[in-house]
């Protein structure tokens, strides 16, 4: 059965490339790729981002991991994350679910006006839930390699994610195809 899997797999990436081909184009930049990277463990990182965010600047971090694709891939995109006045579900934040462990996730409950649940876009099941004060930041803009800035806020971005949220059912199988594209 994995032999079928394997060849499905090669067959739809194949079918795929031209797509793979124009989104490699389309997020390449040649500057960023030779610079150095830095990287910082995100147990020394993050809690420096909270003190930071909490001063009331805002920060631009890395993503990484997987969870929330679509929308934010590993290691290719930013985000600027910014103190929050008020949350709403579908916000993406930062929180630290856990003492010492912090996840980039999206609101999609709020009870009592206190408690969180938050789920990653790429997660087909399962959730974290936090109170609103281990929220360290919000999500205010996703930057992309290429220099591009998208709001939060912005409209069209909005919808994406409501349509994204709706389509959790379909999820496993929306997430398989756009492996096959990346």
């Amino acid at each position: 059965m994995s032999a079928v899997k394997d060849y499905i797999k090669a067959v739809g990436r194949w079918l795929a490339t031209p797509w793979r081909r124009r989104k490699q184009r389309r997020y390449t930049d040649v500057a960023a790729q030779a610079m150095p990277r830095m990287e910082l463990p995100n147990d020394k990182l993050l809690p420096l981002v909270r003190e930071y965010v909490e001063k009331g600047e805002s920060v631009i971090i890395s993503v990484k991991g997987y969870s929330m694709r679509p929308f934010l891939e590993h290691l290719r995109d930013r985000v600027k994350l910014a103190p929050w006045t008020s949350l709403a579900v579908g916000d993406a934040v930062l929180a630290e679910i856990a003492p010492g462990h912090f996840v980039l996730h999206r609101i999609i409950d709020i009870r009592n006006e206190h408690e969180l649940t938050l789920m990653g876009d790429g997660n087909i099941r399962g959730t974290e839930h936090c109170s609103v004060e281990n929220v360290c930041g919000v999500v205010t803009e996703y930057l992309r390699p290429n220099g591009h800035v998208l709001m939060a806020g912005d409209k069209r971005l909005q919808r994406r994610i409501r349509l994204w949220r709706r389509l959790l059912p379909m999820r496993r199988l929306l997430l398989f195809v756009y492996n096959l594209t990346i």
